[in-house]
This record gives structure tokens, C-alpha cells and sequence, in this order.
């Protein structure tokens, strides 16, 4: 790894990826490797520059510095092309740097998995009609209930921050929310349901270690599909708490699919894959075996 494109989001982990960021170039650069700082003032900006790179040609690999929304930056960047991914984890979740075995908040033992150049394919998922700021790929899993629901509340306001503010959606929308009407496709199959959540999972975990799907894998060519089906909200209250550790699992409400293809159909519902807003539903999405190269 000689020529290394580094974007860098300086907010991650409550502001530390900045300092992380700052130690990750260094190390990269005393290593000898050619920096190329691809940051920008924004997620938009940063990404404009990235691809504009990797099209140009030259790079070595891509490195993102922060949590999952700079991984999911990356794959919008690096899937499907034969430019390697670096992550050095430095969000508050890390949920793909986890799945794959990647230090977290450790620049310099991220850095040297970096510099080794250790390439491994997994796969990734494509949305077949890109959003407006041209997202069409995920890594770990979408989250496409309530869940979805809290993320879209709490990414509307402006204060509290952190995690106070997802705390506080949560409260709000709790009270009054009712089980979704979902219609999924998933390969050939139509399933029409009530739930409380749907996720749609690559990888096992979202959140920063919840577990969706936890058997899912990142190189299986599948994608797991979970279905927390109709359920009162103090019952779903004693559900959702296992998911930290799979135990929604042995739920009778829950239940896995696994597909190559799925469609999400719901009214007013917006997804968030990798915990960005992906788009509102339908969605239709794909998982493409191999189309990532991760530095891992």
C-alpha cells in the first residue's frame, strides 16, 4: 500500500476522530505510504473527491477513519471496483469493523492492517435505484421499522445531541406507535405482514452491537432478513432489549428469511443502512457476492 486515498471524519466517536485521523496520517506517512487527504467540509463533498480519485486512478486503496457512516461512504466509493477498502475504526459503533475482525479506536494497530495490504472479498448490497446523492450500496444491515422510525425523528432535530437524542425519540414515538404493514419479496417468495421491525442484515450487528442478525455473514452470498411480526408494545418492550445479545432469536413473533433479492415495501417508512438514511420505501436491494475488497 504505497498510494492510500484517506478521508477522515473528525466528529466520529464524539469528536475523537479527529485526533484519530491526525495520528493515522502520521503513521501512515513515517511508513513511507503516499497520503492523499481526501476530506471535505461535508459527507457530499468528501465523497464527490473519492470517487473522482478512485476514477482517475493511481490509489492503492481507500481508507476511511470513523464509524459506519465512513465505511458506508467507502463502499460507496470502492464496491465494485478492484480498489481495496482500509477502515480504521474510530465511531461510536463499529458495528462492520467488528464483524470483520478490525481493531476499534486503535489507529496504529488499524494502520498496520492497512499497510499489510491483506485483501479479503465480502460482499455488499446494491440498491437498484440510487438516492439523489448517488448512495446505492450498504455493508452491515437496514434497519426498516421502528427503529427506522426513531432514526428519522431524532435526525430531524437539532438538539439534544448524541445519544440523549435517540433516547428521547425513542420516548416519543413509543407511545403511540403501531405494528407496520410490510409486503417483502424475498428471491420468489411474497409475504405479506404486521410488524414491529424488519431489518435486513449483511453483517450481524447495528447500533453499536445489537444483534439483529446475528447469523448472518458477511461472505455468504445471502442476505438475512428478520421479522419481528405484531406484538403489544409492553411485549415488545421484554423483546427488543435480547437484541444486544441474539436472544430475540427464540421469540415465536421473530422470524429469519435468507434471499439473494429482497424488496421492502411500507408506507411512510424511510430505511437507514449502516445507520445513513438510504431512501424511503420501496426499496428494492441485492446482495453482490464479492463486491468489496476490504483491507482486513
Amino acid at each position: 500500500m504505497t498510494r492510500l486515498g484517506v478521508l477522515v471524519n473528525p466528529t466520529a466517536g464524539k469528536n475523537t476522530g479527529r485526533a484519530v485521523g491526525a495520528t493515522a496520517l502520521t503513521l501512515l506517512r513515517a511508513a513511507g505510504a503516499e497520503v492523499v487527504d481526501l476530506s471535505a467540509a461535508d459527507g457530499r463533498g468528501a465523497l464527490e473527491r473519492a470517487r473522482a480519485a478512485v476514477a482517475a486512478g493511481g490509489l492503492d486503496a481507500v481508507v476511511v477513519v470513523g464509524g459506519d457512516g465512513m465505511v458506508h461512504l467507502g463502499a460507496q466509493v470502492c464496491a465494485g471496483t478492484d480498489v481495496p477498502l482500509g477502515i480504521v475504526a474510530a465511531g461510536t459503533g463499529n458495528d462492520v469493523a467488528r464483524a470483520l475482525g478490525l481493531p476499534v479506536r486503535d489507529a496504529a494497530a488499524a494502520v498496520e492492517r492497512v499497510l499489510a495490504g491483506r485483501t479479503r472479498a465480502v460482499d455488499a448490497v446494491r440498491r437498484q435505484d440510487p438516492g439523489p446523492d448517488g448512495s446505492r450500496w450498504f455493508v452491515g444491515v437496514l434497519a426498516a421499522g421502528f427503529d427506522a422510525v426513531v432514526n428519522e425523528r431524532a435526525n430531524g432535530w437539532r438538539w439534544p445531541r448524541g445519544q440523549a437524542r435517540y433516547t428521547l425519540a425513542v420516548l416519543r414515538e413509543l407511545p403511540g406507535f403501531r405494528p407496520i404493514p410490510y409486503v417483502l419479496h424475498l428471491d420468489d417468495r411474497r409475504l405479506e405482514t404486521e410488524a414491529m421491525l424488519v431489518a435486513v442484515g449483511n453483517g450481524p450487528s447495528y447500533g453499536g452491537g445489537m444483534r439483529v442478525t446475528p447469523d448472518a455473514a458477511l461472505d455468504d452470498g445471502l442476505l438475512d432478513v428478520l421479522v419481528l411480526h405484531r406484538l403489544p408494545v409492553a411485549e415488545f418492550l421484554r423483546v427488543f432489549p435480547r437484541v444486544f445479545s441474539g436472544g430475540h432469536l427464540g421469540h415465536p413473533a421473530v422470524e429469519v428469511h435468507r434471499a439473494r433479492r429482497v424488496r421492502l415495501e411500507a408506507t411512510g417508512i424511510v430505511g437507514y443502512a449502516d445507520g445513513e438514511r438510504l431512501g424511503p420505501l420501496p426499496l428494492d436491494l441485492e446482495v453482490v457476492p464479492g463486491a468489496l475488497s476490504v483491507l482486513a
